[in-house]
């Protein structure tokens, strides 16, 4: 089986790489790889390091790129490849604004006529899903003329064209910087938006899919593992998971607080029977809980339903003492946030189903990564938040090496390493099942010739217990101080 791994942000974990990597050759050892989260020049913009102005260099606040060539001797390395913008600040595009049609970077930003060369009708504009408010583009001088530039995230985030020359060149120097770093995985951020088909949505289409066929050929010509960044309706996942090495499961996640929450066990029983293996294990991220994942989208039913998910939400926000409602964002066009914006532990307010919901991340098929804040057993930021303005940031604290020194020794998260540890049973290398023991209780078992492990858990009246057979030899954790123990 694959290993396991942490995501993080290198500025908010002891604030440089230097204190990650004593982590990860001290209490975090038995991860076995990590995902830094944008950590380019410069990693504080306006969207948190996905907005660099230059993708190629490591922002010598946190280290250099010789610092990801030790860790990645010894653990596999995650980064992110920008796909569908840039930084409206980067010198690309600054050369383009300056020169227009003259610059060499001509062709590499993606403008409101390149997609509607006739014109686009207020039907055809309206049709692009978009993350955010308002419209996708932004009006910038170029070459002393007004420009519609695309921006699908931010004003600051300037959409590359990935069909021109340029745009692949662009992409082609980032993926040449991250090979020669020691990255191993290569993470596809916002992939889903990057090719702009008139006519439909623009987000993950046919079109989109031919796309990523194309780059992951290109990326697999680097020696380097592809996964990519979705949300969107299940199927859409499904019909993904075969052209990459890795695609996200964002559906576990929902379907687990819905469990807890109702005291049942069935939706994730359906799902189970659904999921491909080829799946990075995730639940709190960067970018909030995620809920949209499991719901329905586009008119097609989901494996919970829009009521289902906006019970979610209520109960999360009495949890987060009202704070996750104010935190959390409606997109354009929708009637509900993509994610909560409040860390799973808030959100849960039970310690012992938190540890339970990271133990079926750990046993289920595929390579489990745990959120910084999450393995930290983190609260909500709400001072960040009142400073920023940003409902991501209650999610993303800036742990002093102190306060991840007092985290490592909390029960939660001591158990969340522990899992890292299950997780080099022998059993692991066998076959994985599951079944359901209850309205609200399942049992997930590995197997392996003689060598088998379970995870029992029940929700209404949390319970977990993991038993272990090596070599004859049995052994049982309960709860999640005899998990900590493991």
């Amino acid at each position: 089986m694959a290993g396991t791994s942490i995501l993080v942000y290198a500025e908010r974990v002891g604030g440089n790489l230097g204190e990650i990597e004593k982590l990860l050759k001290g209490p975090l050892k038995d991860f076995d790889g990590i995902h830094v989260l944008p950590f380019f020049h410069p990693y504080d913009g306006d969207d948190a390091g996905f907005d660099p102005i230059d993708h190629t260099i490591v922002d010598p606040r946190l280290g250099t790129w010789s610092d990801f060539k030790r860790i990645s001797q010894t653990h596999e390395l995650t980064a992110d490849l920008i796909v569908n913008h840039a930084s409206n600040l980067s010198p690309e595009f600054l050369d383009w604004q300056e020169k227009g049609d003259a610059s060499e970077y001509n062709g590499l930003f993606l403008t409101f006529d390149t997609v509607f060369p006739n014109g686009g009708t207020e039907e055809m504009i309206t049709s692009f899903y978009r993350p955010r408010p308002g419209f996708p583009f932004t009006a910038y001088e170029v070459a002393g003329k007004r420009r519609l530039v695309w921006t699908t995230f931010m004003p600051s985030q300037v959409d590359v064209d990935i069909k021109h020359e340029q745009g692949m060149a662009y992409l082609k120097r980032i993926l040449e910087a991250l090979k020669s770093g020691g990255v191993k995985v290569v993470r596809l951020d916002a992939v889903g938006y990057a090719v702009k088909t008139p006519g439909t949505d623009s987000f993950m289409t046919k079109e989109t899919l031919e796309f990523v066929k194309e780059i992951t050929d290109l990326i697999h010509s680097y020696d380097m593992r592809v996964l990519v960044e979705v949300h969107a309706h299940y199927t859409q996942q499904l019909d993904i998971a075969p052209i990459v090495d890795l695609i996200y499961d964002f559906q576990t996640a929902p379907l687990l607080l819905h469990s807890f929450f109702t005291g049942t066990v069935d939706r994730l029983d359906n799902w189970f029977k659904l999921r491909p293996n080829n799946c990075l294990n995730v639940l709190d991220t960067h970018d909030g809980y995620g809920v949209i994942d499991g719901g329905p989208i586009g008119g097609r039913p989901g494996l919970i339903t829009q009521d289902e998910m906006a019970e979610i939400f209520k109960v999360a926000e009495k949890n987060t003492g009202g704070h996750s409602a104010i935190a959390s964002v409606i997109p354009q066009w929708f009637s509900l946030p993509h994610q909560i914006n409040a860390t799973l532990p808030n959100i849960v307010a039970n310690d012992t189903a938190y540890v339970i919901m990271r133990a079926v991340q750990f046993f289920l098929p595929g390579e489990p990564q745990v959120y910084y804040v999450g393995l930290f057993n983190g609260m909500d930021d709400q001072e960040l938040f009142r400073k920023t303005a940003q409902g991501r940031d209650v999610n993303r604290h800036h742990y002093t090496p102190s306060e991840i020194a007092e985290a490592l020794e909390q029960p939660v998260t001591r158990a969340i390493i522990a899992l890292a540890r299950v997780r080099k049973h022998p059993a692991f290398a066998g076959d994985f099942s599951w079944k359901v023991t209850g309205e609200d209780s399942m049992e997930l078992s590995w197997t392996k010739g003689d060598d088998k492990l379970t995870l029992s858990f029940a929700f209404k009246n949390p319970q977990l217990r993991i038993t272990s057979l090596v070599n004859g030899e049995s052994s049982v954790y309960e709860g999640v101080e005899g998990l900590a123990s493991y």
